[in-house]
């Protein structure tokens, strides 16, 4: 599991917990307030029953004697023709906070039996009822009110008890959802700290670990990928990054043997050459074949030291350039009469159109990426095998192409070719060098905007072309024919042998 999935799992976690927590809470106020609406309701229905109570034992004493003249209430001053009337207000009030059928029903039951209890009273006197018989019927209406209000209030107590029953559930409940909902809680961030512990600190502990030891010179150290993704992927990209260091080391360490085995061997020449020239005596043929071997050794030495050179300057950032508008043909014609002056052995060709074919470049370093190619193209070529410098350019491009009979590359070999220090196996094999050449080339012609490709197969020889952009001079000229077409000394273009 990855950190990002980790941490949305908790927060999606304790957020469902908060939104029940909410809406727990929503329900236990809802039901809590209801409740407290139930609890005051019959609060209120058993004090409305107990005054009209009262307010009928008041207005039956009031009213005990027909012969006693109406007097008023001792505890308000209320006379009874007020009390009747406080009598029918309080008992509308009663069924309009009545809540339940049972409840109304019993009210329905105390005003039929109040209004027959004033009935009663204020029923005239004949010589059919007696005194006795009219006290009587009023005392049987006042009984059954007074009972029916019994019942009234029972019933609002009932409710009440009830009610706070239900009030005492719930907050047990209450209790129990926050007991549970709270050990979820801490069980969930034990688990985050556990998690976090034994999954994501220990692996970034150990990473750290191998970064510092392997920042001290433990080059075999390595990060375990372990843990969550993104931690696996920190440590894979430490340990391909500590791989590729170990491997650039020791490649440097073959590159400073092979500079110090290809240094070796000029120098050995050198040192073997002055030894010569003071034994016995130096005939002029001698010296002139000794002279020329000191200038072959040294061009090779200054060749070497320069691509290091230049090699230190590109990874500095410090490749200067004086770019100048030049003719690429006097160039190449300059590069291979100079390695035709050298007798290799090779058949060496220049294929140029007849109009200039104009570029904006430092004349120097192009030069220099040529040589590079021709060098190379008559090292790995064999004696007597021929090898093309062409010169090609349409209407916006340039193309310097070197084609060589040489021993050619497989497609492994051309992944690494621009790579400095890196050299082919057969390759090592054929010439000496440090296998910086073809790296500064690029970088040289990369610089200029331009770009180089390579076409290889072995044993078939390779093609170097060097593309660059054209500096237009004129109506542009029509593409040169491609390299399968194109003869040394065919029509519209100078062969040079």
């Amino acid at each position: 599991m990855s950190l990002r999935a980790f941490f949305s799992t908790v927060v999606g976690g304790l957020v469902l917990l908060t939104i029940i927590s909410a809406t727990l809470l929503v329900v236990l106020t809802t039901a809590l307030e209801r409740m407290t609406s139930t609890l005051s309701e019959s609060v209120e229905g058993v004090r409305q029953a107990e005054e009209l109570e009262v307010d009928l034992l008041v207005h039956s004493r009031l009213l005990a004697s027909p012969d006693t003249p109406m007097v008023a209430d001792p505890s308000r001053g209320r006379t009874p023709p007020q009390l009747e009337s406080d009598l029918r207000r309080q008992m509308v009030e009663m069924h309009a906070i009545a809540s339940t059928d049972e409840e109304r029903q019993t009210v329905t039951q105390v005003q039929q039996q109040v209004y027959a209890y004033l009935a009663a009273q204020h029923a005239p006197l004949g010589p059919s009822v007696s005194q006795a018989q009219h006290e009587a019927t009023a005392m049987v209406s006042l009984d059954a009110s007074l009972r029916s209000l019994e019942r009234l209030i029972q019933i609002n107590v009932d409710q009440a008890q009830e009610a706070r029953q239900r009030a005492t559930r719930w907050s047990e409940t209450a209790n129990l959802m926050g007991l549970v909902l709270g050990l979820l809680v801490l069980a969930t961030l034990g688990l985050v700290v556990f998690w976090l512990g034994r999954f994501a600190l220990r692996p970034v502990t150990a990473l750290r670990s191998a970064m510092a030891g392997f920042g001290r010179g433990g080059r075999h150290l390595r990060a375990p990928e372990e843990g969550p993704s993104e931690l696996r992927d920190m440590a894979r990209t430490f340990n391909e990054m500590a791989d590729s260091l170990t491997h650039q080391q020791e490649q440097q360490l073959a590159f400073l043997a092979g500079v110090a085995h290809d240094l070796r061997n000029p120098l050995s020449a050198l040192k073997l050459s002055t030894a010569l020239t003071g034994r016995g005596e130096l005939t002029p043929e001698r010296m002139q074949r000794t002279l020329s071997l000191v200038r072959r050794q040294v061009a090779r030495l200054d060749r070497m030291v320069g691509d290091l050179l230049d090699a230190t300057r590109i990874e500095a950032g410090k490749l200067e350039l004086q770019p100048e508008v030049r003719d690429t043909r006097e160039l190449a014609r300059s590069v291979v009469e100079l390695y035709q002056s050298n007798e290799s052995g090779h058949a060496l060709d220049l294929v140029m159109p007849d109009t200039p074919v104009l570029v904006r470049a430092d004349p120097a370093r192009l030069e220099q990426v040529l040589t590079n190619l021709v060098s190379n193209a008559l090292k790995y070529s064999p004696s007597g095998s021929r090898v093309e410098v062409a010169v090609r350019g349409d209407a916006g491009h340039v193309v310097l192409a070197v084609t060589d009979q040489g021993i050619g590359m497989s497609p492994e070999d051309l992944q690494g070719l621009f790579i400095p220090f890196q050299r082919a196996g057969n390759a090592k094999q054929r010439a000496p060098g440090v296998g910086l050449g073809l790296s500064v080339s690029r970088r040289i012609i990369e610089a200029h905007g331009g770009r180089i490709e390579v076409e290889s197969r072995p044993g078939q020889g390779s093609v170097f072309r060097v593309h660059l952009a054209r500096v237009s001079s004129g109506p542009p000229e029509p593409s040169a024919p491609s390299d399968s077409e194109e003869e040394p000394g065919a029509e519209g273009s100078s062969a040079v042998h």
